[in-house]
């Protein structure tokens, strides 16, 4: 895990923009710092550079940017199966001469080119470029967990893990995009990656899956090393599809224990990161330390569920309470480090959670993303689910008889009180955008965006599932997850996002997906016998959530003051509208998110506009 800059163009990047790239880099890798600057055959100049946090191969000799062929690469990342790749490419005829996941990954692109990355199971985001013709490679991979910023200008084009690298490089910062900015305020964060648009205009991010190959007089061209196949749902028992489950789980995580330093875990009370947890601990023997972030606010807290697992499994564990304490500058700073609003108040808790875990010394982090979007998790899914199964009219009515008695008293979302409202009507989405024509009338100019989604041909609750894991809930998540971790030095893991996990559970027929009222029905019947019982049954689900009133008290005159002071986000949102926000007593969750999506905006056109 590390980070990476550059420039491919007709200019020359002034030493002085190198060396305070380097400083802002320093955060995501501070064990090395490397620079690769030369004249391609063309005339144009390429400039890479890169911040190394060790994790495999500890030796200098793994230091970046990495040189062999005639080839040049920085890397951010981790080549999960880099073992079984080298051993292929050894009996190849290739040798190496270090124990690192990058020369592997190098030695794969030197012999197969971008299409080589078909064959690795990872997370990267990498620049490569060729010496002999002057190309440069830049790839991220299949989920999109390493981000890979670009700006292009008459010159050429700038890339980097984070906006402020390419900032840095420029020499100026580019304007905000105040598009992006209604959409995030208006909509909410799960508009934001609908598109590849950024924060600031004309900067935008790779695709996940791709490469971006440029040849030496700088014409681009784009290729997919990576497209899923839906094709039709397999004829698969609900065990076959909770045995094949299983063992690619254990695999994923097999393969993401892999570390040459301390490794811990992201723990909840739910079945996400407890499966990962207990497939280290009791099919690996692995000496699992947990990380929890205790929520003082009874509708989030799972303290039962967390200690059912520490005492069944015997694991080190460390909780961490919710921390309120100077949470207005401890925002601003995080906001900083993300170069763009704080999307959610939930990543300023798991911040916290992240600094416990580097304060106990460990690199790497594990964590349960994605569960939700590959097995159903959240509320909606149910109703899509009960959609999709409509014309089973006994599956339907006791499925409907489950959700009524399990699912609806605790749906707190207007929109989602009815059984059949995705029956009656299949393209209703007002619930992903809720309350959005409100929250428009807080601007000062009028703005709209109706929702919008990809279409996939499958069902309804497979197409959900699937805008939410590619366009809507993990892109934010991921890219939370990576901007967090890496102001502490600490890279974080994601074993649900295991290509060939993905690609089976497309394979599993949506009538196993839900069962008896649970959500995950595969996942938990999949790990029965290695989670336990309690949380495997436990239908409560919590997520990894925050109320805004557990860090900010609107009643205090100096938050008051504070939110409501002159700055540029008044010439964007009414001044009138936010102080009525903040006298109302009970917020609903809509509007608590709101109140977050204000707070952070204004912090980041104070810091940033």
């Amino acid at each position: 895990m590390c980070g990476i800059a550059g420039y491919y163009g007709t200019c020359e990047i002034g030493e002085d923009r190198v060396r305070e790239c380097l400083a802002l880099m320093r955060r995501r890798g501070p064990d090395h710092a490397g620079v690769y600057a030369a004249t391609a055959p063309g005339g144009r100049r390429v400039c890479l550079l890169h911040s190394r946090l060790s994790i495999i191969d500890l030796d200098e000799r793994a230091n970046q940017p990495f040189r062999a062929e005639s080839r040049v690469l920085v890397y951010n990342g981790e080549l999960y199966n880099y073992v079984e790749r080298r051993a292929n490419l050894v009996k190849a005829g290739v040798s190496f001469r270090t124990e690192s996941d990058t020369e592997v990954l190098l030695a794969t692109l030197a012999r197969s080119g971008w299409e080589g990355l078909k064959d690795c199971e990872g997370m990267w985001a990498f620049a490569c470029y060729a010496e002999r013709d002057g190309a440069l490679l830049l790839s991220r991979d299949r989920f999109g967990e390493k981000p890979l910023y670009l700006f292009r200008d008459q010159t050429g084009l700038y890339f980097g893990s984070e906006v402020k690298f390419i900032m840095a490089l420029l020499g100026y910062r580019p304007p905000v995009n105040f598009a992006h900015l209604y959409r995030y305020l208006v909509n909410g964060y799960k508009s934001l990656y609908k598109g590849r648009e950024s924060f600031f205009v004309g900067v935008s991010e790779l695709a996940p899956g791709a490469a971006l190959l440029i040849d030496a007089f700088g014409q681009e061209r784009q290729e997919r090393y990576w497209r899923f196949d839906l094709g039709e749902e397999e004829a698969l028992t609900f065990r076959a599809a909770t045995e094949r489950t299983r063992e690619l789980l254990t695999e994923s995580v097999r393969l993401r224990l892999r570390s040459d330093v301390p490794l811990a875990f992201c723990l909840s009370g739910g079945v996400d990161s407890n499966a990962l947890i207990a497939v280290a601990r009791k099919v690996f023997g692995f000496d699992v330390h947990g990380f929890t972030i205790v929520n003082s606010d009874a509708r989030y807290d799972e303290q039962d569920m967390v200690q059912c697992s520490v005492d069944a499994l015997g694991i080190r564990h460390t909780a961490i309470p919710v921390q309120t304490t100077e949470f207005l500058p401890r925002l601003r700073t995080l906001v900083r480090q993300h170069d763009a609003p704080v999307y959610t108040i939930t990543y300023y808790a798991q911040w916290l959670l992240l600094e416990a875990v580097a304060r106990s010394g460990y690199r790497v982090s594990i964590s349960g993303s994605a569960a939700d979007e590959l097995f159903s998790g959240y509320f909606d899914h149910h109703l899509f689910y009960l959609a999709d199964i409509a014309g089973d009219a006994k599956r339907f009515e006791r499925s409907v008889a489950n959700w009524e008695a399990h699912i609806r008293p605790i749906v707190r979302n207007p929109c989602l009180q009815h059984a059949r409202v995705f029956v009656d009507s299949p393209g209703r989405r007002d619930h992903v955008f809720l309350d959005a024509d409100r929250f428009a009338e807080y601007l000062r100019v009028p703005w709209s965006e109706d929702f919008a989604e990809r279409e996939f041909p499958t069902g309804l609750l497979r197409k959900r599932m699937l805008n939410e894991l590619f366009h809507e809930a993990v892109p934010v998540i991921l890219h939370e997850d990576d901007l967090n971790a890496m102001y502490y030095s600490v890279e974080n893991r994601s074993p649900y996002l295991d290509s060939r996990l993905f690609e089976f559970t497309l394979r599993i027929p949506t009538r196993h997906l839900i069962r008896n009222g649970a959500a995950k029905a595969v996942l938990r019947e999949a790990m029965r016998g290695i989670v336990p019982d309690p949380v495997l049954d436990n239908r409560r689900k919590v997520g990894f959530n925050a109320p805004i009133r557990s860090f900010l008290d609107t009643s205090d005159p100096h938050v008051r003051a504070c939110l409501l002071d002159n700055g540029p986000i008044f010439e964007h949102v009414r001044r009138d509208k936010i102080e009525l926000l903040m006298a109302e007593e009970n917020l609903p969750n809509s509007k608590s998110k709101f109140l977050f999506y204000f707070l952070s905006s204004k912090m980041f056109l104070e810091e940033l506009g």
